[in-house]
C-alpha cells in the first residue's frame, strides 16, 4: 500500500464531522491492506507511530525538500525508515536523523509529505480515536465491533488486533485472552456531581470506595513472580520493591490485580500527588531518599486458572476478599443508602483523599471504557483536560511558559474543545517543569504562544462552566486554577467536552 493512500483517506476522514462516514472511510482503507500493513496502517490512521518515539522533534521537520512528482513511497517502507531513525543514537545522531527524514520526505509528493509531518509532529487530530478505529476494523473484517473492544481491551493494542481481524476474522480475535502477564486496559469510571447522582444512576445496591490521589497500578503474578504495571501499560516493576514484596506474600500463584499505589504519612493522611508519582517517573533525584508507597488492591480480574473479567462486581470482591488481607485492599463499604454512602464520602475526604467511587455490584470489568458500572464522585469539580498551546508569561514570569490554553476531547471529531486558559495554582516548581516540558512538545510557535502537539494532560479544578461565545465549544470555564500534571494519563484518557457538560451545569454568563 502506498503512502499516498493513507494520506488520501486521512483527509476523507478528518473532512466529515460524521462518525458513520469516518468509519467507512477508515474500514475502505483497512480492506486495502496487506495482512503485514495492517498495524503499520492502522496507527498512522489514529494518528501514532508503531514504534512510539523516534527522537525527530520540531526542528527536524522545518526544512522540508521539494516534494516528488508522483507517489511511491510505500507504507512498508516508511515504517522501515522510522525504525531506522528510531535507532540512531550517539555523536552526530540529530543530524543522522535529519538528513534520514529528508531521504524519506524527498520521496514524498506534497499531499504525502503533509500526512507525514503532521504524523511526526503529533497533528494527526483527524477523528480517528480508539473507538472510532475499533468499529472500522469490525466493518473492514466483518466481525461484530464488541469482539474487537474486547481484543483490543485483552491485548492493550489496535495493531495487533487488526492484524487478527483481517486475516483471521472473528476466530482470529478470539484468540486474545487474559495472559497473566500481559497488562491490559484498565477500567475507568465516570463523573458525578453528587454521592445522590450516583445512586440514581445504579438504582440498587452499590460498592462505595475510597478515591485515593495515587497511582494506578495493575499487579500480575506469574508463577509466584510480581510484575507491576502503570494505566497506560508500561512495566514499573523494578521502581517499587516494597510493592513486590507485599504482593509477593499473598497466598496465589497466578494472578491479576487492579489497585492503587499512594504514599503516605505515618498518620494515614496522603502526601501531595507528586511525592507518589516520583516513585514511578523515570527519572528520580538521587539525593533524594524514596518515600514507600502503600498498597491498595481493589479488584481482581484472575484468580489461579480462573479468568473473573466477566464476572460481577460482588463476585470478584469476594475473590479479592478471599486472597487479601484487608491492610491491602481498598476501603468500602456496602449499601443502598445514599446518606451512608454520604458519611463514607465524608470520612475519606477529611482523610484527605479525593472522594469516592460507587460501583455496580453486578458490571462486569468493561476495560479501557467509562462505562456507568464505576461512577466517581469528588467534594469539587475537577477535570482531566489536555494542554494544547501556552503562552509566555510577562512580569515575575518572563521567559517562562505560563498560561495554559486548556481542551476536552472530543469524542464525535477526534479532536480537542478548547475550554478557556489559566495561569493559576501553577507554582515556581510546575512553572520550571511545564516550560521545558513544553518546548519538548513544541510543533509551532509564534512571539507570544507555543503550539504543543496534544499529549500532556493536567488536572484543573474549577468553579463551574459559563456560556462563551470566544471558544468554538460555546462554553467556558469560571476560576479554573491547575491542581497538578497527570503523567500518568495520556491524552486518551483525557475528560470529554460530554463530562464537561455532565458534571458542571452550564450557567449564564453574568
Amino acid at each position: 500500500m502506498l503512502i499516498a493512500e493513507i494520506a488520501r483517506t486521512s483527509a476523507a476522514v478528518a473532512g466529515t464531522p460524521g462518525r458513520k462516514a469516518k468509519v467507512t472511510a477508515l474500514a475502505g482503507c483497512l480492506r486495502a491492506a496487506a495482512p503485514e500493513e495492517a498495524a503499520i496502517v492502522v496507527a498512522y490512521l489514529s494518528g501514532e507511530l508503531p514504534q512510539r518515539q523516534i527522537g525527530v522533534g520540531y526542528a527536524a521537520l522545518r526544512d522540508v525538500p521539494p516534494p516528488a512528482a508522483g507517489p511511491s513511497l510505500t507504507v512498508l517502507e516508511v515504517d522501515a525508515a522510522f525504525t531506522e531513525i528510531g535507532g540512531v543514537s550517539g555523536p552526530g545522531s540529530v543530524a543522522r536523523r535529519r538528513d534520514l527524514v529528508a531521504a524519506v520526505l524527498g520521496r514524498a509528493t506534497s499531499a504525502e509529505q503533509d500526512f507525514l509531518i503532521r504524523l511526526l509532529a503529533g497533528e494527526l487530530r483527524q477523528g480517528a480515536l480508539d473507538g472510532v478505529m475499533a468499529e472500522a476494523i469490525a466493518v473492514a473484517a466483518g466481525v461484530p465491533a464488541a469482539e474487537v473492544r474486547r481484543a483490543v481491551m485483552l491485548r492493550g493494542s489496535l495493531g495487533p488486533v487488526a492484524t487478527a481481524a483481517l486475516a483471521e476474522g472473528a476466530e482470529g480475535l478470539r484468540a486474545f485472552t487474559l495472559e497473566v502477564g500481559r497488562p491490559i486496559r484498565p477500567m475507568l469510571a465516570a463523573a458525578a456531581p453528587s454521592i445522590d447522582d450516583a445512586f440514581a444512576k445504579l438504582a440498587a445496591d452499590a460498592a462505595v470506595e475510597w478515591k485515593l490521589d495515587g497511582i494506578r497500578a495493575q499487579v500480575h503474578v506469574a508463577g509466584g513472580e510480581v510484575l507491576v504495571f502503570t494505566r497506560t501499560l508500561d512495566d514499573i516493576t523494578g521502581r517499587l520493591p516494597e510493592v513486590v514484596a507485599a504482593v509477593r506474600e499473598l497466598p496465589v500463584r497466578d494472578a491479576v490485580f487492579d489497585g492503587e499505589l499512594i504514599a503516605l504519612r505515618p498518620g494515614g493522611s496522603p502526601h501531595p500527588f507528586q511525592v507518589t508519582a516520583a516513585r514511578t517517573a523515570t527519572r528520580t533525584a538521587k539525593d533524594v531518599e524514596p518515600v514507600p508507597l502503600a498498597v491498595f488492591l481493589f479488584d481482581v480480574l484472575h484468580l489461579d486458572g480462573a479468568d473473573l473479567l466477566d464476572a460481577p462486581g460482588a463476585e470478584r470482591d469476594a475473590a479479592l476478599t478471599s486472597v487479601v488481607p484487608e491492610r491491602l485492599r481498598m476501603p468500602r463499604i456496602v449499601t443502598g443508602d445514599p446518606s451512608r454512602a454520604k458519611e463514607f464520602f465524608d470520612e475519606a475526604v477529611a482523610l484527605g483523599h479525593e472522594g469516592v467511587v460507587v460501583k455496580s455490584l453486578d458490571t462486569p470489568y468493561t476495560a479501557g471504557r467509562r462505562g456507568a458500572g464505576w461512577i466517581k464522585v469528588k467534594p469539587r469539580h475537577t477535570l482531566d483536560l489536555v494542554v494544547l498551546a501556552v503562552e509566555w508569561g510577562h512580569g515575575r514570569r518572563q521567559g517562562l511558559l505560563s498560561n495554559l490554553h486548556l481542551g476536552a476531547r472530543d469524542p464525535a471529531t477526534g479532536g480537542f474543545v478548547m475550554l478557556g486558559k489559566t495561569f493559576k495554582g501553577l507554582t515556581d516548581e510546575l512553572l520550571a517543569w511545564q516550560t521545558e516540558k513544553l518546548r519538548e512538545l513544541a510543533v509551532r510557535e509564534d512571539s507570544w504562544t507555543v503550539h504543543v502537539r496534544p499529549e500532556l494532560v493536567v488536572e484543573i479544578a474549577f468553579d463551574g462552566v459559563q456560556q462563551s461565545p470566544r471558544y468554538p465549544g460555546g462554553i467556558a470555564l469560571r476560576f479554573a486554577r491547575v491542581l497538578r500534571y497527570r503523567p500518568d494519563k495520556s491524552a486518551a484518557e483525557a475528560d470529554t467536552i460530554d463530562t464537561v457538560r455532565a458534571v458542571a451545569p452550564v450557567k449564564e454568563t453574568p
